[in-house]
């Protein structure tokens, strides 16, 4: 799906049946912070995952299609391009996967950046989709502080010169982020669960209802 001929999509394709989602931008920052978290077991995030994305809607979706329900939601969250990683300040050509950003730890900056390049204040903004935040993200400008952190984080020091590397290793102990999972691993980690958990009614049981 293309942002600039099909527009940002409102619903995903479930056993040929379009189903709404919550496409808000602030749903999916609240999915990468679960997925992210040591807390819940990838089980506990699955289930909320579904709840998170399709509300009350959830009850609509028959038991065998959850998984496909799932997918749906790695397919959106991915905007489309599942494949297609957050490019800008990454360090992950070669494998090397380094965080670039967390949104619960750089709030401020990622705020700070909408404001000073689109005049946006993401504390009031309403109905702007997902698909459209992160393409305002990956096309904030170099000089922008956030766009500046990730690429200390995800800077490769190797032929650099002795006051480079120095340079680059104070920033990024200046700038570290606590670990978690890359956005690769978050989507693995989704997937793991979903095939582990086999039959995802099961796991829905007693909490939406919608298992039999």
């Amino acid at each position: 799906m293309n942002l600039l001929l099909d527009g940002a999509p409102k619903t995903v394709l479930i056993g040929g049946v379009e189903y709404p989602l919550n496409w808000e931008f602030r749903t999916s920052i609240l999915f990468e912070l679960m997925i992210q978290s040591d807390e819940l077991s990838d089980k506990e995030k699955l289930v909320q995952a579904l709840q998170l994305y399709y509300g009350d809607g959830l009850a609509n979706i028959q038991p065998q299609m959850l998984q496909e329900a799932v997918k749906g939601i790695l397919w959106f969250y991915s905007c489309g391009k599942p494949d297609q990683k957050m490019s800008k300040g990454r360090g992950d050509d070669d494998g090397d996967k380094k965080q670039a950003y967390s949104f619960e730890y750089d709030d401020a900056y990622i705020y700070a950046a909408f404001m000073s390049q689109y005049g946006i204040d993401l504390e009031r903004a309403e109905g702007l989709h997902w698909w459209k935040f992160r393409a305002m993200f990956e096309g904030l400008k170099d000089d922008e502080k956030i766009v500046k952190i990730m690429g200390y984080r995800t800077a490769k020091t190797a032929g650099m010169t002795k006051e480079q590397r120095t340079f680059y290793s104070r920033m990024q102990r200046l700038y570290a982020l606590p670990r978690s999972k890359t956005e690769k691993e978050q989507q693995d980690a989704l997937i793991a669960a979903l095939q582990s958990g086999g039959d995802v009614s099961v796991l829905l049981d007693g909490g939406t209802g919608n298992a039999e």
